[in-house]
């Protein structure tokens, strides 16, 4: 039988069986479907909601339980950590995170109660509570007993007091930014075809960095500085068809690629840093509790002093 001289429906049942057969391939993992309320469509449902655990998250606790064991108060708070790569897509947006102070944030938090953590990045509620205070315009529900100067006694008011000195300085913030974001520093691969029919194969890297500063708050002065890379790699393999029948064209690819997340990457440098700058500012030798991959640092740890 020759494929040319076959009719167009035929060939459109071939092409579609051809899709469903491929579409088989697929692999589906864990997917499945819930139906969260009678009657509507079911939606796929595939991994659960856990915590963002990394590759850094225990050894940020174990430095944060060597400065507990030190019995050392560090309040930290977290500056802007901007996105300074400068690369952004017409459709896509920004191609790096903007939330590079929240990670930073993220990372403190899972130092435990080794550091305390100051807000310094959103003040905004905060800022407009102490002012309806100051206008006497914030209350709890309860009464609050105050000096009444007109009698020279007490009265009870709904507003609530403020004396001042609520607020807890911070010892050091940390601050700086997202600066490197080079696409395909490296690539390799091979793609074989005979008669526009073979596999291929491609390999590629790309890198990210991040450099971040720790910093006196009352002194402003820079007590150590750091700058952390990190490679992300992809690979992609296939097998492809690319045929003419007659006077159709058929392009029938298979495969799959797969790449490290680059967000979850920017998130390790950025804790990688936090680390650094806050076991540098509590005068600790994190060395113990860091993974291999950072065990070539040299670490400088700052005698601790207060800012």
């Amino acid at each position: 039988m020759k494929l040319q001289n076959t009719s167009g429906g035929f060939r459109t049942a071939l092409l579609s069986a051809a899709a469903l057969t491929l579409s088989g391939c697929l692999e589906t993992g864990q997917l499945g479907t819930v139906r969260h309320v009678a009657g509507e469509t079911p939606i796929i449902s595939s991994t659960p909601v856990r915590n963002g655990v990394t590759p850094m998250t225990e050894p940020l606790a174990c430095v944060g339980r060597l400065i507990q064991s030190k019995r050392r108060s560090l309040g930290i708070a977290i500056g802007d950590v901007k996105d300074y790569t400068g690369k952004q897509g017409q459709d896509e947006g920004f191609a790096i995170t903007q939330g590079g102070a929240l990670m930073a944030y993220s990372a403190l938090g899972k130092m435990g109660k080794g550091v305390r953590v100051h807000e310094r990045f959103d003040t905004r509620i905060a800022d407009a509570e102490l002012a309806y205070i100051a206008q006497r315009h914030l209350g709890d529900g309860t009464q609050h007993t105050v000096d009444d100067p007109a009698t020279g006694g007490t009265t009870d008011v709904p507003w609530k007091p403020y004396f001042g000195g609520g607020i807890l300085q911070s010892d050091y913030f940390i601050v700086g930014g997202i600066t490197e974001l080079n696409y395909n520093i490296q690539s390799g691969g091979a793609e074989v075809a005979i008669s526009n029919l073979g596999p291929k194969a491609r390999r590629y890297t790309m890198n990210i960095a991040v450099d971040l500063r720790v910093v006196g708050t009352q002194s402003l002065r820079v007590y150590d500085t750091v700058s952390v890379e990190k490679q992300l790699t992809g690979y992609e393999v296939g097998f492809g068809v690319f045929r003419f029948f007659g006077d159709s064209l058929f392009d029938v690819n298979v495969g799959a690629k797969s790449a490290e997340p680059l967000q979850l990457g920017v998130r390790m440098a950025i804790e990688a840093g936090v680390l650094q700058l806050v076991a540098s500012a509590a005068g600790v030798d994190p060395t113990p509790c860091i993974p291999p991959e950072l065990s070539a640092v040299a670490w400088d740890a700052a005698t601790p002093s207060k800012s």
